[in-house]
């Protein structure tokens, strides 16, 4: 069994249930996706299966990649990730692995980039609540003090302060299948899922799930 799939955020959405309650998911481009190379134990240390997902122009693609994908009789590939298997046996390269691998009501986990937000503050980036608005106040946005007076005289190692925030890998558990619509190679999910629209996620079959 093939435990993951590669797909493609198409954005947010609502569904409502039989009793009409309105739930918030997540519509995402699930596969097909190509094998394009089987990993065994004996060739390569562990079972897992690459898969292919989405085009893109042949001329942006190299001439080792072509070759490789040539094997599998994959012309391009967006998206080459790796997935884990029990069975590698029972696939081959060529072979299609569609949303069909999952089930309404199934808990999934899925891992993306996040949104980048660029050099931000630490309100923004930490949620710090900011300095008062009134009585003189010149400290709003800013951290306030870092230091540690005499001793040790140093600023510690994880100090929340300005920086780079988001794009980042991000992985949600526990997200719930609310539809699947094969025919269109779509999957909603319960709730949100990390990174932009269009941007690319990997939805993955719980670790101890049988």
């Amino acid at each position: 069994m093939c435990k993951g799939l590669i797909g493609k955020k198409l954005g947010m959405t609502r569904q409502f249930t039989s009793k009409g309650r309105s739930v918030p998911v997540t519509v995402i481009e699930a596969g097909p996706c190509v094998v394009t190379q089987v990993k065994t134990v004996d060739s390569d240390g562990y079972n897992a299966l690459q898969l292919g997902f989405g085009e893109k122009k042949e001329k942006r693609t190299n001439k080792p990649l072509k070759g490789h994908l040539n094997k599998s009789g994959a012309e391009t590939a967006r998206v080459l990730k790796e997935v884990s298997v029990e069975n590698p046996q029972d696939f081959s390269p060529g072979q299609k692995v569609t949303v069909e691998m999952f089930a309404v009501g199934e808990r999934v986990e899925v891992t993306g980039t996040s949104k980048g937000r660029g050099f931000s503050g630490v309100i923004k980036r930490h949620g710090f609540h900011g300095g008062k608005k009134t009585h003189g106040s010149h400290s709003h946005r800013i951290p306030g003090s870092i230091g540690c007076s005499a001793w040790p005289a140093k600023v510690i190692k994880g100090k929340k302060m300005p920086g780079h925030y988001g794009h980042e890998r991000k992985t949600v558990r526990n997200l719930e299948i609310f539809d699947i619509r094969p025919k269109e190679n779509l999957i909603l999910l319960k709730g949100a899922v990390p990174g932009h629209t269009s941007g690319f996620v990997t939805i993955r079959k719980p670790k101890f799930a049988k």
